[in-house]
């Protein structure tokens, strides 16, 4: 007896069964939304048997009734044995082959080997799965799509690295103690070296290991490419090209991507008319005050251990004042790593990393990364602060409701750009316009025959201007696209506040915007949507 195959067990079926008195055909209904048996389906198999003289009519009623009674659809003849064959298919990357057994109708089972033969036709070699091959030659599962074979993937190289031999992730966070007392005076952040230190070593990469698919063909693999040590001043790469090496005495600066060893110029007293401005390649301690009106320039770290007035900080790396800074208004802050201080008042600050403090007062503010105010205080106050990722402190704004903006979720220095390109492209598309202008009415006078030598020369120069200013719209195109990018992609930030977020306080993460009018306590400030909500304080 043959019953016809089905995916779905709900479908319909037929049994074919062949009787010394003629072939009868035997038809199931679908159970709930199940497919019925199509009369073509029947007749197919009827031409695999080779049946003769069957009656069509008899068929296409059966199917229609689906009655599940068995009827004469021709007289007796030899049943035409059909043996078990086997489909083979590869995916397109070659990488997987899968068969399905096709049950026998009265013939035989096909063995392993004929099962191998089939797959060996169609190029398939390796990767066999021999286990369930066996299996299912001895307990066939008819009708299943089975894996027999995976290729092997081919493994990618390793990258080689760069091994630091100092701690790059220094820790530059003030310590406190129970009391919630920071320790400004003892930060424990500035590593130095001898000269001859090894900075730095590279880790070798490694190399590809490649796959093969399930015809026996050979994936290459990728090798890793081989790191660069990161030279920056004073340092030198070793002989052998494996490692960094100090060629001074100095203190480590990891700035930008680059190791840098800085000699140290030591004020001994303040920054006054004694002194004067201080612009050094290296890093700058001064032991005292730098007093206002004061520059302060350092191609590494700065550090301040008196108070800085309203004067002017531009480190490279890191600006640290061991007290603070009363900026009366005019004083400015300007680090390419991070600020420290123990406190901020009235200043303008700007850090590509991270500032911490214990309290930051009526200043203008500007981090790429994380603000973090902690001690007795915490505190911001007035001003306004844009910060790249997150706020961390106790209190922000006053019982005053003093007038406070915060933006967070979006590197400010990142933002200024974007409106600096959109001023520049401006412009630029202006100049485009009047180089236009000049070449079209410049052409009028050539094609008239009137194109003196001296507008030629306007007409020469028009050109060029238009063919620089185009290349330059189209390198600004290009950034602005890119920003934008990121823009929207880092559109999102956090607000954490263990105390209070008082009244007067306005909070913008990325487009979204919220006005502080009732008390907020230890909560945490977050994006959803368009909206910024307000959930529970959480570390």
């Amino acid at each position: 007896m043959y019953k016809s195959p089905s995916e779905n067990p709900n479908n319909g079926y037929f049994e074919l069964e062949f009787k010394e008195d003629g072939l009868f055909l035997t038809v199931y209904p679908p159970v709930e939304k199940g497919k019925k048996v199509e009369v073509n389906d029947i007749l197919d198999r009827l031409a695999i048997k080779k049946v003769r003289d069957f009656k069509k009519d008899v068929i296409e009623l059966a199917v229609l009734k689906s009655e599940k009674e068995p009827v004469k659809i021709s007289e007796a003849q030899e049943e035409v044995k059909i043996d078990a064959s086997v489909k083979v298919s590869v995916t397109p990357d070659k990488m997987k082959a899968s068969i399905i057994l096709i049950p026998p109708d009265g013939g035989k089972m096909l063995t392993i080997k004929e099962i191998l033969s089939s797959m060996g036709e169609q190029g398939i070699k390796y990767g066999l799965d021999m286990e369930t091959l066996e299996n299912i030659s001895k307990y066939p599962v008819y009708n299943e799509s089975i894996v027999v074979a995976k290729g092997t993937p081919e493994v990618n190289g390793k990258n080689g690295s760069v091994k630091f031999h100092f701690d790059v992730e220094k820790d530059k966070s003030p310590k406190v103690d129970e009391s919630g007392k920071v320790d400004f005076r003892h930060l424990d952040i500035i590593e130095n070296v001898k000269k001859d230190t090894v900075l730095c070593s590279l880790e070798p990469p490694l190399p590809g290991t490649p796959g093969k698919t399930v015809a026996g063909v050979e994936i290459p693999a990728k090798d890793g490419k081989p790191a660069a040590l990161p030279k920056g001043r004073n340092t030198k790469i070793s002989e052998d090209g494996q490692k960094l090496i100090s060629v001074i005495d100095g203190q480590i600066n990891y700035i930008s991507g680059k190791v840098n060893v800085f000699q140290n110029y030591e004020v001994p007293a303040n920054v006054d008319n004694s002194t004067g401005n201080i612009d050094f390649i290296g890093n700058v301690i001064v032991r005292g005050n730098v007093q206002s009106g004061f520059v302060v320039e350092a191609g590494g770290n700065v550090e301040v251990w008196g108070v800085v007035e309203g004067a002017t900080i531009v480190a490279q790396g890191d600006i640290v004042l061991r007290r603070g800074m009363q900026g009366l208004e005019k004083g400015t802050l300007k680090s390419g790593g991070s600020i420290i201080a123990k406190y901020i008042e009235n200043s303008n600050i700007e850090a590509k990393e991270e500032i911490k403090a214990e309290a930051i007062m009526h200043s203008n503010i500007k981090c790429g990364n994380k603000l973090e105010l902690s001690g007795k205080k915490g505190l911001l106050v007035g001003g306004t602060c844009k910060v790249g990722k997150e706020i961390s402190v106790k209190v922000i704004g006053s019982y005053m409701s003093t007038p406070t903006d915060i933006e967070v979720g979006i590197d400010p220095s990142l933002k200024e750009r974007y409106k600096e390109l959109r001023s520049e492209i401006q412009t630029i598309e202006e100049d485009i316009k009047k180089a236009d202008q000049a070449v079209t009415i410049l052409k009028k006078f050539e094609a008239a025959g009137k194109l003196t030598p001296e507008k030629q020369q306007i007409m020469a120069k028009s050109i060029r201007t238009k063919v620089f200013y185009s290349n330059r719209a189209n390198q600004i195109k290009e950034e602005l696209s890119y920003i934008e990018t990121k823009l929207e992609e880092e559109a999102s930030g956090i607000i954490r506040a263990n105390s209070y977020i008082y009244p007067g306080t306005k909070v913008s993460i990325g487009t979204s915007m919220l006005y502080v009018k009732d008390n907020l306590q230890y909560c945490t400030l977050y994006r959803d949507g368009a909206d910024i909500k307000v959930g529970s304080y959480d570390k």
